[in-house]
């Protein structure tokens, strides 16, 4: 069994990918558009170039992305994506990359539970954790 994040875009989901992958060293392993669909004769002609399903890798996990219709978009809320860094350095070049055109929310900085810790919310509206955490005690 595995869970998996998926996240609505406003239009925007392919340069939204395109940038996670280049920010984390993922790979974009699946992507259609509306119009490449079975559900190309119920979608409106300016939607065919949306992405109705995406998947990006990102080290051993897949995120999900799509589209949203516009009538069906909300900003995100409520949560976090939450990307874990083998080590410290790889965890400042990724914070900086997300949060190149977005908002620190926190800046990178060590913290009782982490070596390295910042939280964001990238030029996309998606809100990131990143961290290289500290071993946890028993």
């Amino acid at each position: 069994m595995h869970a998996n994040m998926y996240l609505h875009f406003n239009g925007n989901c392919t340069d939204a990918l395109k940038f996670y992958a280049a920010a984390t060293g993922g790979k974009i392993i699946a992507m259609q558009t509306y119009g490449e669909s079975p559900a190309a004769a119920q979608s409106a002609p300016e939607f065919h170039d949306k992405v109705i399903h995406a998947q990006i890798q990102i080290g051993d996990t897949v995120i999900m992305a799509s589209d949203a219709p516009p009538d069906r978009y909300f900003p995100p809320q409520g949560f976090s994506v939450s990307i874990s860094a083998d080590n410290s350095p790889d965890a400042e070049r990724m914070f900086q990359a997300l949060s190149e055109g977005g908002q620190v929310g926190m800046p990178m900085s060590e913290s009782f539970f982490a070596h390295r810790f910042g939280m964001l919310t990238d030029k996309f509206g998606v809100p990131w954790m990143v961290i290289h955490q500290k071993p946890m005690g028993g």
